[in-house]
C-alpha cells in the first residue's frame, strides 16, 4: 500500500540471494530482538565465532519470515498493539522527572516496528497524534485555572515535562518516522510534536504570560532567575516570532536578538543602564558603600 513500508518488509525477503546483507546492516542488537511475539525478551546474548554467526542469521531470517506471515489486521492494531502504545505514552507524558517508571522501551519500540512493517503507520500517526493532542488540551486547562502568580512557573513545568517526554517518545517512534512522516508527509516527528504544543498551550496562554514575565523581570527575583530563563527560551524555540511582542525581555535571555551596538546609540544604552540601576535600588538592591577603597588601593 505503501511504498516505503513494502521496502522495509522487502527487508525480510528470504528468497533474496542479499538478504542476510540487508538484514545485518538495519538492525542494531536490540532491534534483532523483534520477533513475532508481542515482547522481547530482556537481553540480547551474542556470539562472535562463524557458526553461531550463522545460526543467528538463518534464526533471524526465519523468524522474519514467520513475521511476515502473521499479517496485523486493522483489528489487531485496535484492540492488541495501539492499548499498549497508548498506556505507554500516557506514563510518558505525565510521569514527573523524579518518577522512575518501569516502562520497556524495547517493547514499545517493537510494536511501533511491527505496525510499521504492517502497513498501519497512518493509523498509528494519527492516533499518536490524538493521543498528545488530548493530552495537551487537559494541560491547556490546568493553566488556565492557574493563579497569575502561579502561571510562570506552572508553564514552566509543562513545558519541561512535555520536552522530557519527546526524548523517550521520538526515539521509540523512529520507525514511524523515517519511513511514513519523513518519506511520505516531508516532515519531522518532533517538530510535530512540537508544534502540537504551540498550538494547544502556548499560543493560548502566551498573551498573559508574556505581561507576567515582564512584570517579574522588572522586580528581580520574584521569579527564580532560571525559570524566567527557561520559560523565555522555550517561548522563542516555539516560536522566534514572539520575539516581537516583548523584544527587551527576550533579549535578556537569547543572545544577539538585538542589532548591533551603534555607537550614536550610546547615549541611550547610558540612560538604560541607568534607569535598571534606579530599579534595582527601588527595590531594596543597594549598590553598597561607595566611599569605601578597594582592598587593593588600602596602603
Amino acid at each position: 500500500m505503501e511504498e516505503m513500508e513494502e521496502d522495509v518488509s522487502d527487508l525480510f525477503d528470504d528468497h533474496n540471494h542479499n538478504s542476510h546483507a540487508h538484514v545485518v546492516s538495519v538492525f542494531t542488537p536490540a532491534q534483532v530482538c523483534v520477533d513475532s511475539s508481542d515482547s522481547c525478551s530482556d537481553t540480547c546474548e551474542s556470539d562472535s565465532s562463524p557458526a553461531a554467526a550463522s545460526n543467528g542469521a538463518a534464526l533471524l531470517l526465519n523468524s522474519a519470515s514467520k513475521f511476515l506471515m502473521n499479517a496485523m489486521t486493522a483489528e489487531d492494531y485496535r484492540t492488541i498493539y495501539w492499548p499498549k502504545l497508548e498506556r505507554a505514552i500516557e506514563h510518558l507524558l505525565t510521569q514527573s522527572p523524579m518518577d522512575h517508571i518501569s516502562i520497556s522501551y524495547e517493547q514499545i519500540y517493537s510494536h511501533v516496528y511491527k505496525c510499521v512493517c504492517q502497513q498501519h503507520s497512518e493509523l498509528l500517526y494519527s492516533d499518536l497524534i490524538w493521543k498528545i493532542t488530548s493530552h495537551l488540551e487537559h494541560v491547556s486547562s490546568e493553566l488556565q485555572a492557574s493563579p497569575p502568580e502561579s502561571l510562570i512557573e506552572n508553564f514552566n513545568v509543562a513545558l519541561t515535562q512535555y520536552t522530557a517526554a519527546l526524548h523517550c517518545i521520538v526515539p521509540v517512534f523512529i520507525y514511524m518516522n523515517k519511513f511514513y512522516i519523513e518519506t511520505k508527509l516531508n516532515r519531522d516527528l518532533r517538530d510535530d510534536l512540537m508544534k502540537l504544543f504551540s498550538e494547544h498551550v502556548a499560543e493560548k496562554h502566551v498573551s498573559t504570560l508574556l505581561p507576567l514575565l515582564k512584570k517579574a523581570h522588572s522586580m528581580p527575583f520574584q521569579v527564580k532567575p532560571s525559570t524566567m530563563a527557561s520559560v523565555v527560551r522555550g517561548l522563542y524555540t516555539l516560536r522566534p516570532d514572539w520575539v516581537a511582542l516583548a523584544p527587551a525581555l527576550f533579549s535578556r535571555f537569547i543572545p544577539q536578538i538585538d542589532p548591533p551596538a551603534l555607537e550614536s546609540h550610546l547615549p541611550y544604552y547610558a540612560a538604560q543602564d541607568k534607569k535598571l540601576q534606579m530599579e534595582l535600588s527601588q527595590n531594596g538592591f543597594s549598590r553598597g558603600d561607595q566611599s569605601r577603597k578597594r582592598a587593593s588601593e588600602e596602603s
